[in-house]
């Protein structure tokens, strides 16, 4: 119980740094200095107002100091990431597997809230990922299920390009079908970095599943805000965290990857 309280704790405060690095990037400011402060009057956050979960609670989500309403996403990443990463310690303790999906689903956080906001999705993020899931396939072979270094590098790599061709080709096929960009180029780098990490068959599977979510929210989006563009980087988040988790069972149900 103590164990898991900890890391719940300790997920809890990188969900705190993830929104610094939510809210800098975009604005291509350093994320390491200055120290946290509010955006409103630019005053520097005392630590105890800066305590994750908690704080936003005990200030009933405004500054002390200027009263200016704090954004319930600081709330959001801090409780999501927790939580997570309590999920992870579950399913793998603390071990190669439990630091490699922290890595990525930390990656896919930051991307997914600034891909809602600013409906980009930064390269730090999606090379990111390409590079840190390249680097995993030749670290920790096992990872992927190989004892050969060459056998892992090779399945990360056919990961990439089957994430990144298929969601390419599919936004060159809509950019000739509605006359304009379908599909933007963050996400087709992301979800290369996503098969970087996972492999072409979850990378495949996470093509085919993000749609369905993506097609009931900007079904729900177009009729309340009357607008047709929707950030296609948290569909692609969910679909990787069910991939992860639920994908070999669902590749198993689905005869065209048993040939």
């Amino acid at each position: 119980m103590l164990e898991r309280l900890i890391v719940f704790i300790l997920g809890a405060c990188w969900g705190s740094f993830l929104n610094v690095c939510i809210y800098r990037m975009p604005k291509n400011e350093s994320i390491v200095k200055p120290a946290s402060h509010c955006p409103s009057c630019n005053k520097p956050i005392a630590w105890y107002d800066n305590i994750p979960i908690v704080s936003y609670i005990a200030l009933k989500a405004k500054c002390r100091n200027c009263n200016a309403k704090i954004n319930i996403r600081y709330f959001i990443v801090e409780l999501l990431t927790a939580a997570l990463m309590l999920f992870l310690y579950n399913q793998f303790d603390i071990s190669a597997k439990f630091f490699i999906y922290s890595i990525l689903f930390s990656g896919l956080i930051v991307a997914s809230f600034i891909d809602l906001e600013y409906q980009i999705i930064p390269d730090e993020i999606s090379i990111g990922a390409v590079v840190i899931g390249l680097l995993v396939s030749i670290i920790f072979p096992k990872f992927h299920g190989f004892l050969s270094i060459q056998s892992s590098f090779i399945f990360s790599c056919l990961g990439l390009l089957v994430g990144g061709l298929s969601l390419y080709i599919t936004g060159l096929i809509g950019d000739f079908i509605f006359k304009k960009e379908s599909m933007g180029g963050g996400d087709i780098k992301l979800l290369a970095g996503i098969g970087a990490f996972l492999g072409w068959k979850l990378a495949l599977l996470i093509f085919f599943i993000a749609p369905l979510f993506g097609a009931v929210m900007g079904l729900i989006v177009k009729l309340k805000k009357k607008i047709s563009i929707i950030p296609y980087g948290p569909f692609i988040s969910l679909s990787t965290f069910l991939a992860v988790f639920w994908g070999e069972k669902i590749i198993n149900w689905w005869w065209i990857f048993k040939y």
